[in-house]
């Protein structure tokens, strides 16, 4: 389908997306949440943000869920302000999930706990994902590799790695910066 015809109002309401960096307001975690679904009852946010592992942080703060975060969520780590982004994807519950480099910029800990809400999020979903971690895509379907802003190559994982073209170089080199170790003299 060419979706240059459809309304972008419904081609938007498909989808629920999760980038990198994640915008939020000066306003309590459940409102922040509540974006993803504006209508939404406080038991539907608070069911979303469980989901997403915002319990495990929310509850420790002073007011709880009516939390102020801060303007951009400024009183939140990244790892907290990236589970609000995914508990508003959950709210959403859009069958098509767009994840933008959803974990490039957290430490192993909170990366850990995002991919695991990332995992319950995409469960049965059609899912788009655009990162430069090769172990971020191992799993998919289908990869597609642009090159100066065109295709290069697509195919299965597998494929990819046998074809030995940009994918298998870009694994190759993850895989060597991944075994780096300060050695001794």
């Amino acid at each position: 389908m060419d979706i240059s015809k459809v309304d972008p109002e419904m081609l938007l309401s498909l989808y629920s997306i999760v980038f990198q960096d994640v915008t939020l307001f000066d306003n309590s975690i459940l409102e922040n949440i509540r974006i993803g679904k504006r209508d939404a009852t406080d038991e539907e946010v608070l069911a979303a943000a469980r989901l997403a592992g915002c319990e495990e942080f929310a509850e420790k703060l002073p007011d709880k869920w009516d939390t102020n975060i801060g303007e951009n969520g400024c009183e939140l780590s990244g790892g907290e302000r990236q589970r609000i982004s995914i508990a508003r994807a959950f709210l959403k519950d859009a069958p098509i999930i767009l994840l933008d480099e959803a974990t490039a910029s957290l430490d192993v800990e909170n990366e850990t706990k995002i991919q695991a809400a990332l995992s319950r999020l995409i469960r049965d979903k059609t899912v788009l994902v655009i990162a430069h971690r090769m172990r971020t895509v191992a799993g998919a379907d289908k990869i597609v590799v642009l090159a100066d802003g065109k295709v290069a190559e697509q195919g299965k994982p597998d494929a990819l790695l046998r074809q030995n073209g940009i994918y298998a170089r870009m694994v190759e080199l993850q895989t060597e910066s991944g075994n780096w170790a300060i050695g001794r003299a």
